[in-house]
């Protein structure tokens, strides 16, 4: 956990970064804890809450209503009147765009014929020419996020909810990048609020190269972490006072890996191109946020800015399968206990910056001998850990077992 202490007063925005399904499921488990531990703070009554990737997925819940504590019991079970939340919504193969590259490549071949045969002084020869033709075929994105638009605009259809940002109680804002202009775009703010909210959240998600580009009124988007990690900023400049950031991408130290048996070898080589590249993405992503927090002290002269991210070392959020239900209950479980543990070990620091802005800490939540997030959320012993039916709970605990022999 990180402060910015600056000293100006004002209302309380909301800033949540991306991070994929586990991102996700470790920011609910940040957030319940702090619904639990400061008084004073109505998640779903924020006066500005910024999404981005992931974080516009949970914070687009929170400004319809949706609480944390039903969040929670949807990662973990059937929520009655909710739509279950399901990791596999982020993995959908993209047949769609698969088979619409696959249909263009009869006419790149015939180009890259033409070319060879019609202009031969301009040609570098037929492979080179076909290399550079059929590269056009590849699938812009290997997953659809279409089902995650079609979640969000289901949970959103529930009376009281809402998918268009102008009939919100308060402002939300999702960000997003203009794939042919490099810009940021915040839809929710002028001339963007009439986008869908769903429709919004689906482009502010799409990561370049995991999932197509969304197209949206002739423009394609992508995720809005392309250009910052967490666009606190849009809240400051909304008038917030104070922001709460929750920040899932942090990059592993695996130094201690090894000692702690979360490793067999402490190289993230080990563990193929997709280990790399998720080392290498969060590197650059962590590196930029940092760069970027230290600009709010001159940009937002007496802001105020609590940042909750997984330590380099918590290697429960590096090293888990969230397709497991084991897993995804143990991130839950393992983002609200270090989360009320960082307040109560930095209460002397936290406890007058938040009270600068109408919060205060809750001495007696902090005070337990034990953080238990199903307690938290009405569900305890045997409710806490199994699925709803016989049939989900084998299926669950079959896919547990896969996903901790292939990790």
């Amino acid at each position: 956990m990180q402060l910015a202490d600056h000293h100006r007063t004002g209302y309380v925005g909301l800033a949540l970064a991306g991070g994929g399904p586990e991102g996700a499921i470790y920011e609910i488990g940040v957030l319940r804890a702090l619904d639990d531990a400061l008084d004073g703070l109505d998640l779903n009554d924020v006066r500005v809450t910024v999404g981005v990737s992931a974080g516009a997925f949970v914070g687009a819940s929170l400004a319809n209503g949706v609480t944390t504590a039903q969040m929670v019991r949807s990662v973990v079970g059937e929520e009655p009147g909710e739509h279950p939340f399901r990791p596999e919504m982020f993995m959908s193969p993209a047949f769609g765009e698969y088979a619409r590259r696959g249909l263009r490549l009869p006419g790149l071949i015939y180009s890259a014929l033409r070319t060879v045969v019609t202009e031969p002084e301009a040609s570098s020869g037929l492979v080179s020419e076909l290399i550079g033709q059929l590269s056009r075929a590849l699938p812009v994105g290997v997953f659809d996020n279409a089902p995650l638009r079609n979640y969000l605009a289901t949970l959103f259809e529930v009376e009281g909810r809402t998918d268009d940002f102008r009939r919100l109680r308060n402002p939300l804002y999702v960000v997003a990048t203009d794939l042919d202009s490099s810009e940021t775009v915040v839809f929710g703010g002028e001339h963007a609020d009439h986008v869908p909210i769903s429709l919004a959240v689906q482009a502010s998600t799409a990561l370049p190269g995991l999932y197509p580009p969304v197209e949206i009124e002739g423009r394609h988007y992508v995720d809005g972490v392309l250009n910052k990690t967490v666009h606190a900023s849009v809240a400051f400049e909304h008038g917030a006072g104070l922001v709460i950031c929750v920040n899932p991408i942090v990059p592993v130290d695996t130094a201690h890996a090894v000692a702690d048996g979360a490793m067999r070898r402490g190289r993230l080589t080990d563990r193929g191109m997709p280990g790399v590249m998720s080392q290498t993405f969060r590197t650059l992503i962590h590196s930029r946020m940092g760069t970027g927090m230290a600009s709010y002290r001159d940009r937002y002269a007496g802001a105020d800015l609590v940042l909750f991210e997984p330590r380099r070392d918590d290697y429960r959020m590096f090293f888990t399968n969230v397709f497991s239900f084991a897993s995804r209950k143990e991130v839950v479980e393992h983002a609200y206990r270090s989360t009320l543990e960082q307040l109560r070990d930095r209460a002397a620091e936290v406890g007058p910056v938040l009270e600068r802005h109408g919060l205060r800490l809750r001495t007696s939540v902090l005070a337990r001998e034990r953080f238990d997030v199903w307690e938290s959320v009405g569900l305890s012993g045997e409710r806490a850990i199994l699925p709803s039916t016989e049939t989900t709970r084998d299926l669950r605990d079959a896919l547990a077992d896969l996903g901790d022999l292939l990790g």
